[in-house]
């Protein structure tokens, strides 16, 4: 995954009035059934979705929801396709009329947010529950059941080309349609990916969009490899980039740790500090560990200091949730980073949003 550099000392005081033109939200709302009449929203819905995702044949369940409700968010990441749907109980079918209509043959992985799925193929049903995940084809016919119970459903699908997956289409057919956790491991790495990707608010650029797309193309090839037992068929590069991947989701989790180094994340994942350090050089576009996890840090730090809900917070209580176990060191490191203290920072930010309560 690509290092995005923070502010330059330049732009730093600016920041913290940004949205800069040219930033975007990772996934962007294409559907809200609020914004349609109430008898045409399922058909809205339909429509949209089979744009968004493929054409289905969709009913709602009436006797679960007063009235239809619906939300989609989606992006497109290069030749990958990411969409959030979020609604009411409704059952949607992928017939064989619709596959010849259309079938752009992609490989799809849903994951379960909130609710319950229920998928029909060829008279073998699958039960979903949240935190799970499921792999299927655009070609293939299939039924889906979706409960909400309580309020709405919501998912994560991302659709990946069959081309780009260095896979048997054999093999990954065993896989089709089945539950797999989405809570450890390959999966679990795959799973909070995902989440990041609909649940993070910082702007990106368009740029950033084929990077991911490539990111989810490696991860999901990783996965389905993982479940075929074929590590063999997934390119030395692939393995490579997910096992960064790894260490880099290490890293974000552990950025409050003040033991957080090279040497014990190196331990941590089993490999040599030389191969970590090639990792880094060959997948971080030469940023070094330790710059990599001051980075971190540093970004950490400066979102909770322009947020004016932790504005009762100290500028030293902040810097120690992030791993800095000196006030002095941090100010140093920010101000190198950023061109102004923290302080003067926090300040800016504040000044940057006169209708905010602070």
């Amino acid at each position: 995954m690509t290092v995005l550099a923070g502010p330059s000392q330049t732009d730093a005081r600016g920041c913290a009035k940004r949205k800069q033109e040219g930033d975007h939200p990772l996934l962007e709302t294409v559907f809200d059934s609020q914004d349609v009449l109430e008898p045409d929203r399922v058909e809205a819905f339909r429509a949209i979705t089979a744009n968004t995702l493929v054409p289905t044949e969709i009913t709602e369940h009436t006797e679960q929801a007063p009235e239809f409700r619906a939300l989609l968010r989606a992006a497109s990441m290069g030749q990958v396709e990411v969409s959030s749907p979020t609604h009411v109980s409704l059952r949607s079918r992928r017939t064989r009329r619709l596959i010849r209509q259309s079938d752009p043959e992609m490989y799809a992985v849903a994951l379960i947010l909130r609710g319950q799925m229920g998928m029909i193929r060829q008279r073998c049903e699958v039960t979903l529950q949240a935190g799970d995940l499921v792999s299927f084809s655009t070609s293939h016919p299939y039924e889906g059941l979706v409960e909400a119970r309580q309020g709405t459903s919501s998912s994560v699908v991302v659709q990946v080309p069959r081309v780009l997956v260095p896979l048997s289409s054999n093999r990954v057919e065993q896989l089709l349609f089945a539950r797999m956790p989405g809570r450890d491991g390959v999966g679990g790495l795959l799973a909070g990916f995902l989440t990041h990707l609909i649940t993070d608010t910082v702007p990106g650029r368009p740029a950033d969009s084929q990077r991911l797309g490539s990111v989810l193309v490696d991860l999901v090839t990783a996965w389905l490899a993982h479940h075929l037992d074929a590590e063999d068929q997934t390119s030395t590069e692939g393995r490579q980039h997910i096992q960064f991947l790894e260490i880099q989701d290490f890293i974000c989790r552990h950025l409050g740790d003040t033991g957080l180094a090279p040497a014990t994340i190196a331990a941590a994942h089993h490999v040599s500090l030389r191969s970590l350090h090639r990792l880094f050089r060959n997948h971080a576009h030469g940023v070094t560990v330790a710059a990599y996890i001051r980075h971190q840090r540093l970004t950490r730090a400066q979102r909770d200091l322009g947020d004016p809900r932790l504005v009762t917070q100290p500028v030293r209580a902040i810097a120690a949730r992030w791993g800095f176990t000196s006030p002095a060191d941090f100010t140093r490191a920010f101000r190198a980073a950023y061109g102004i203290t923290p302080t003067e920072y926090r300040q800016a930010a504040r000044a940057a949003r006169p209708g905010t309560h602070w």
